[in-house]
């Protein structure tokens, strides 16, 4: 049974910062790329940042600067770094992870607002 499990989200002040994590378990996690998307209400999900098993990074253009992905194999866990936060940054954050378009898989989502 595949788990996308992700924490770390919650309340912070513009400007500030969070740190989001997605724990694995189920796959060979060091083969499949991980990503971070977002989603508000009446939105589509839009893709926030992602990473491939060999370690390379692409990042939407709203949060390039701010926002950083990274992945531990050993712990089977990707990260989501989240500094300078801004109120548009308000949104669930949903954990993916994709193996050559073929298996594809969903957490359940973390609630992040950014709210003075």
């Amino acid at each position: 049974q595949v788990q996308l499990v992700e924490s770390g989200g919650g309340l912070v002040q513009p400007g500030g910062s969070l740190r989001l994590s997605c724990a694995a378990s189920g796959i060979i996690f060091r083969l499949y790329a991980m990503g971070w998307y977002r989603q508000t209400p009446g939105k589509q999900r839009e893709l926030v940042a992602a990473i491939t098993r060999d370690e390379f990074t692409n990042y939407a253009d709203s949060v390039k600067g701010r926002f950083t992905i990274s992945r531990d194999n050993a712990k089977n866990t990707v990260y989501l770094q989240m500094n300078s936060l801004k109120p548009e940054d308000t949104a669930v954050y949903y954990c993916h992870a994709g193996l050559s378009g073929t298996f594809d898989f969903w957490g359940q989502g973390t609630q992040v607002t950014v709210s003075s």
